[in-house]
């Protein structure tokens, strides 16, 4: 049973209320467990609300994520993680490698409208690299 002291709210309504209640309420849990939040002493009145703005803006992205690729932020994380990437400096330049992408990843970052990152990325003249 679920009641409200606005008499002019249809059933409905209250029941909305309560399931957006409820997803404001993940969102404080997420912020504080899944993004890693702890208390952060901020004294001056700019940046306490650039810090407040920056984990709101930060659940923003992990509900955009969820959303478009109708997984958890949990699991999102677990295959998301295992992507790396090194860069190698060389006399002849600067080379970038990046993990193979598993399919699962791919498809993760097709549903995000990011571009893969190449398998390696040759920053210098490609001439000039050692065999």
């Amino acid at each position: 049973m679920l009641r409200s002291s606005n008499p002019d709210l249809s059933a409905e309504d209250i029941v909305l209320g309560y399931k957006q209640l409820l997803e404001v309420e993940r969102g404080w849990r997420d912020i504080k467990s899944t993004i890693e939040l702890r208390r952060v002493y901020h004294h001056l009145e700019d940046r306490i609300r650039a810090h407040v703005v920056l984990c709101w803006l930060a659940l923003l992205l992990i509900r955009i994520a969820e959303t478009r690729t109708g997984l958890t932020w949990a699991s999102l994380r677990r295959e998301m993680q295992r992507v790396h990437q090194v860069e190698y400096d060389t006399t002849a330049g600067t080379l970038a490698a990046c993990t193979k992408l598993t399919p699962a990843q791919r498809d993760i970052l097709s549903k995000l409208g990011i571009t893969p990152p190449p398998l390696v990325d040759l920053t210098a003249n490609p001439q000039t690299l050692p065999d």
